[in-house]
């Protein structure tokens, strides 16, 4: 009965949580329309920012209470996901056109935070520290990192001139109520859900990295699922790449960054498995650009990163 209503809190947790975010975006932005902010500005910052506020939720509470495990796992697991599973499954709908940028210098900069991040976590190798871990100081690279990422997709945006979808604007009183409904769904959804993942993994005799690397990665994985889908469906590439590719840097530069910073986060080297299949994957995605139709993402490639999705979750399974 207990593992039961942890799954049903888990399941409620990662409702509150993205729905949460889902009204902090909408009032925020309404927000910035009132203050006469570019839509594109506000896509850029408000929207990008909010497409990563469940990781970055759960992360913080995970590395507070000490589930080190669980925060990498969420991270790793979620990039994972994102490209394998939400990739795969997009470009089986329809194949995706990519933009010269994107495959030139997004998915390389995908591969350098990666490789970044695998080189931090085993920077004892390095130091001579007794333990792995991602200090304080990782976080400050790491966010350095995203300013200058930040930079970049500004810069873009100018050259481009394209502007965001339309932005809803509701009266500022309504906007502040959804940004308060917001950032209290986003508090109680993550802690229900590390509360409960560490509950489960507890009952159930499994590692919170497994935990975290599956259930909680694909759950905080949904709104990139849904968003690349709809964007796959209206025959919109830039936006069902874009979203994916620019999630998994925000992950590592900025919610990692920001975690680390709050509290240092302990790491298990036994997890340099997960980062090399998270490498070999966003390698693949880049190499997948240069085959015979250049810069598309086509059908049989979509399956390809399916097999290796559920291949992966079934190493996940066999490792516990």
């Amino acid at each position: 009965m207990t593992l039961l209503i942890d799954f049903a809190v888990l399941v409620i947790g990662f409702f509150v949580l993205i729905k949460g975010a889902d009204i902090l975006i909408d009032g925020a932005s309404s927000i910035g329309k009132s203050f006469n902010i570019p839509n594109v500005v506000i896509g850029l910052t408000v929207v990008a920012f909010g497409t990563s506020l469940p990781e970055m939720v759960v992360n913080i509470y995970s590395a507070i209470q000490g589930s080190y495990d669980l925060a990498i796992g969420n991270i790793v697991g979620s990039n994972i996901s994102n490209i394998l599973l939400i990739l795969g499954v997009t470009a089986v709908m329809s194949p995706l056109n990519l933009g010269h940028g994107t495959v030139w210098k997004e998915i390389p900069l995908n591969i350098l935070a990666v490789v970044l991040l695998g080189v931090m976590v085993n920077d004892c190798m390095l130091d001579g520290k007794i333990f792995n871990q991602l200090s304080r100081i990782d976080g400050v690279v790491l966010i350095s990192f995203f300013i200058i990422f930040l930079y970049y997709v500004f810069a873009a945006s100018k050259v481009k001139g394209k502007d965001t979808e339309e932005i809803d604007e509701y009266p500022l009183y309504k906007s502040i109520i959804f940004v308060v409904l917001g950032v209290s769904g986003l508090t109680l959804g993550g802690r229900w859900i590390v509360d409960s993942a560490i509950s489960i993994s507890s009952i159930l005799g499994l590692s919170q990295g497994f935990i975290g690397l599956s259930i909680v990665a694909l759950g905080t994985s949904l709104p990139e699922l849904a968003t690349s889908v709809v964007a796959a469906l209206k025959k919109n590439s830039d936006l069902a790449v874009g979203n994916i590719v620019g999630s998994n840097i925000f992950n590592i530069f900025w919610v990692l960054g920001i975690t680390s910073i709050i509290n240092p986060i302990n790491y298990e080297p036994s997890y340099n498995i997960d980062i090399l299949i998270l490498v070999l994957a966003t390698v693949l995605f880049w190499v997948f650009m240069h085959t015979k139709n250049r810069y598309r993402l086509e059908r049989y490639e979509g399956i390809i990163f399916l097999v290796c999705y559920v291949s992966y979750m079934g190493f996940l399974i066999w490792r516990g």
